[in-house]
């Protein structure tokens, strides 16, 4: 296959894992500080990528766009599998 038919992923190195953390942490505090249900409304932007189910209070939904979803989730098994033991 030539290179030019090809797709490169380029990242940038940096702490993306903080980044998904200060982020996570944002859209659950600002859920939750009105008056939803954080786990619940997450999992279901999660499950759906629907947007609507992050508030837009304090940026939320837009910050919660920033993070790439399955990337997210592929951080979330990975904690929930070896830093709960």
């Amino acid at each position: 296959m030539d290179n030019k038919q090809c797709t490169i992923k380029f990242r940038v190195p940096g702490d993306e894992k903080e980044d998904m953390h200060t982020i996570l942490r944002g859209v659950f505090d600002a859920l939750n500080e009105k008056g939803y249900n954080p786990i619940n409304q997450i999992v279901g932007y999660l499950l759906t990528e629907d947007p609507t189910y992050i508030t837009n209070y304090n940026n939320a939904r837009s910050n919660i766009c920033k993070i790439d979803r399955d990337e997210l989730l592929q951080e979330l098994v990975r904690c929930y599998l070896f830093e709960n033991t």
